[in-house]
């Protein structure tokens, strides 16, 4: 389980590609510093499972499954990436519950700086239409596994604000228009909807039997 806050920048130092896997090498000092063998790390909002450390890099599988639903699929040497350690019981929650279960890619459709000149700025991403009952105004959504408020949202779409600091500290700050973001909803919102469901068709009050009552 993480909060969405990212812990620092990584760089994707190799890839080994395997049959519907690959092998990652991310260089990451802080997350490296106390990672050990089985350890869990979000990697651009994915947990990843940490294979070995050497240093100031650790290794982690990705199987095809993760590879097709997330950008890490695409993601090459070189590329900057948001990391973060899972978060520990007791410590302070700065974002809110992620579980590092990417829900599917959206698309940076535009960027834009409010009139009055403000440094923050407003970022519209094109999500699959299936993701946007998850999501609601004033609720939070993680993109690229950081925590962020939707601003608005529409039937495929969503707006969030960037501060400086984030624009900073993370790789939204390097998106442009026309780049893919993972997103990942908020958990809460799809176990509602699941234990809902049958409810909801059935009615309120469930089936009826021959009693009646």
């Amino acid at each position: 389980m993480f909060t969405g806050i990212v812990e620092e920048f990584g760089e994707l130092l190799g890839r080994d590609e395997r049959p519907d896997a690959a092998l990652l090498t991310v260089h990451g000092p802080l997350v490296s510093s106390d990672a050990r063998r089985g350890d869990s790390v979000a990697v651009n909002g994915v947990c990843l499972t940490v294979v070995d450390v050497q240093g100031e890099m650790f290794t982690a599988d990705v199987i095809g499954e993760t590879l097709r639903r997330s950008t890490l699929g695409t993601a090459r040497t070189g590329d900057r990436l948001n990391l973060e350690r899972a978060v520990r019981l007791g410590h302070r929650l700065g974002g809110h519950l992620v579980q590092g279960h990417v829900d599917g890619t959206g698309t940076v459709r535009s960027r834009t700086a409010p009139r009055d000149g403000a440094p923050w700025e407003l970022v519209r991403i094109d999500m699959p239409a299936g993701l946007a009952r998850y999501v609601v105004e004033k609720g939070s959504i993680t993109v690229d596994g950081v925590s962020l408020t939707v601003i608005e949202v529409g039937a495929d779409h969503l707006s969030v604000g960037l501060i400086p600091t984030t624009q900073q500290l993370t790789t939204l700050g390097l998106r442009r228009p026309g780049e893919p973001v993972n997103l990942e909803v908020d958990v809460i919102a799809k176990y509602v909807e699941r234990l809902a469901c049958p409810h909801l068709a059935l009615g309120v009050g469930g089936p009826r039997d021959d009693a009646g009552g």
